[in-house]
């Protein structure tokens, strides 16, 4: 059966056939597509164009866009596809620098411990960059003995920057977990997670996914995943709670739909936004196909989901959200600080998985979407870095003819031939693989040189906290910390404690004699009140960074 085409199909049609100069013109049903004569893509001497795209020194912002499981495959079948084989994806292919970097992963345990696994997962690949470190199969941002690592998003927000995590995906899952939480099994989701052991809270760890998001406090948090957070802490300062009464509690502000996102017009470390559109993942932007042994023989259209969300929810949309969020405020003023942002398009990956040959083609064409909205920022302010790439490749290969036993799908393109698409590292109803080969990366803006050639995934760590001048010891960023009480005080009388400059930290613990408070730190400060104890002659007070482990101390003098 022959798919109608959707509407976005056919404006792509239609602007093919118009601007053709010369080629071919043929019928394939009703549609008319047509084919460009030259195939060239480069023309004429391309030194200076090279020359002018290399910008050297810091920039002030940088976003990171991350395509999950989107291989060399999966960019060439969305391009096939929306544009044409002779087309372009006006996001993922107008970046100038280009490069490709290594994805592999570690052996966790065994003589094998700390080489090489060729074939990573989301876990991993997703702690490469964000953290500069490999590790196993499984683990969000700790090392292969489960010590956490630093993320960028961690290190950026302790150097002042403003920080977004966004992703089509459930916000705990693994990609968008990593800048934002450190566990040693990546499913452990939220407090009811079976799979969390010594870092749930009972066990005296950090705490799910879920808790050390809330923890994190980045500036804004958009995606899926809401289902985890109405699970009730069972341990901590907000036991019996829900993390959605956690959430306002801590002054987030928590939006559920379009309607809700679009009412928010700041968002900043008093008011960090929690958006969560979704109980789990994203709906698709196409209507799946099935993968089935001989699939490749009908060829079919992708359609239009009717279960994708509003318009104001897509990844572009959400990007534009995010950026325009980030970028407001005090800190962007002249010589104040400016952000770093990632955004993933989940389901390219997921797709993959499925053998769901237009799920995964809808979702790069998401993925580029977002894409251009931030080189359309970038180019506009001059000052940001702008990358993207993919975490692993996958397994969906373009094939000239049907497989005789493998999954295919065949689907129509722009020039009305036939792309057949196969699924060969599982059988039908199996989840197909991920692969270890090398992936495109590629940048614009200052910094952008830095991905040219081959590098690992971990480089991009460096690229990025280097292009933005982040200091990585985070911890020193809070030794010139302080803190500040009344020198004297009556017995029953309410004081105030109030610590700053404790930048490298997220909570603070104070201690008032035997009184304790955990809290939040806003741009490096965080206070809280006590009562004095009748009877005593002083009262010590400490302030400890929980991050740093920074200490500053003071007492009160109890009045007679």
């Amino acid at each position: 059966m022959k798919l109608p085409l959707s509407r976005a199909r056919r404006r792509a049609v239609m602007t093919a056939a118009a601007v053709v100069t010369a080629g071919t013109l043929f019928a394939s049903g009703a549609a008319v597509a047509a084919v460009t004569a030259d195939p060239h893509r480069a023309t004429g001497d391309r030194t200076q164009e090279v020359k002018n795209a290399i910008v050297g020194g810091k920039a002030k912002n940088v976003i990171l866009l991350i395509g999950d499981g989107m291989g060399d495959s999966e960019i060439t079948i969305a391009r096939n596809y929306q544009y044409g084989a002779g087309g372009e994806l006006p996001g993922i292919d107008a970046l100038p620098l280009t490069g490709q970097y290594t994805t592999y992963s570690v052996e966790k345990s065994g003589p094998r411990k700390g080489l090489p696994d060729y074939v990573p997962d989301s876990a991993a690949t997703g702690t490469a960059w964000a953290t500069g470190s490999k590790t196993y199969d499984n683990a969000i941002s700790v090392d292969v003995d489960g010590n956490p690592l630093a993320s960028i998003l961690e290190i950026a927000k302790a150097n002042g920057y403003r920080t977004g995590d966004v992703s089509t995906a459930e916000i705990q899952d693994a990609t968008p977990a990593v800048q934002v939480a450190h566990v040693d099994a990546r499913s452990c989701y939220g407090p009811d997670s079976t799979t969390c052991g010594d870092d749930a809270l009972v066990a005296g760890g950090l705490g799910s996914i879920s808790e050390q998001l809330l923890n994190t406090r980045a500036d804004v948090v958009l995606g899926g995943g809401l289902a985890s957070f109405r699970q009730t802490a069972k341990a901590g300062p907000w036991e019996g709670q829900t993390l959605l009464d956690q959430a306002a509690d801590r002054g987030y502000q928590v939006v559920t739909d379009a309607a809700g996102l679009g009412t928010v017009s700041a968002a900043n470390q008093s008011q960090p936004l929690l958006g969560l559109f979704t109980d789990g993942n994203f709906p698709t932007r196409f209507a799946s196909t099935t993968a089935t042994v001989g699939g490749a023989n009908t060829p079919v259209s992708c359609t239009e989901n009717p279960d994708r969300l509003d318009g104001a929810l897509s990844l572009a949309s959400l990007t534009t959200k995010a950026i325009d969020l980030l970028s407001a405020g005090s800190n962007q003023a002249k010589g104040g600080k400016g952000f770093f942002l990632q955004v993933e398009g989940a389901s390219i990956d997921k797709r993959d998985h499925a053998a769901d040959a237009c799920g995964q083609i809808g979702e790069t064409l998401d993925l580029d979407e977002a894409v251009q909205v931030a080189l359309e920022y970038a180019k506009k302010d001059e000052n940001t870095l702008v990358i993207v790439t993919a975490d692993h490749a996958h397994s969906s290969q373009i094939v000239d003819s049907t497989p005789p036993t493998s999954l295919s799908t065949a689907v129509t393109t722009l020039e009305g031939g036939v792309m057949k698409i196969s699924y060969g590292t599982a059988g039908a109803g199996g989840s197909q693989q991920h692969t270890g080969s090398q992936l495109r990366i590629a940048g614009y803006g200052p910094g952008a040189a830095n991905v040219v050639g081959l590098t690992d995934q971990t480089d991009t760590f460096g690229t990025i906290t280097g292009t933005l001048g982040l200091t990585l010891d985070t911890a020193s960023l809070s030794k010139r910390a302080s803190v500040k009480t009344p020198a004297k005080a009556s017995g029953g009388e309410s004081v105030t404690v109030s610590a700053k400059g404790f930048a490298g930290d997220r909570q603070v613990t104070i201690a008032f004699g035997e009184q304790t408070q955990t809290l939040d730190v806003v741009d490096g400060a965080a206070t809280a009140s006590f009562t004095v104890p009748a009877g005593a002659k002083s009262v010590d007070v400490a302030v400890t960074g929980i991050q740093s482990g920074v200490v500053k101390t003071t007492a009160v003098s109890v009045r007679k």
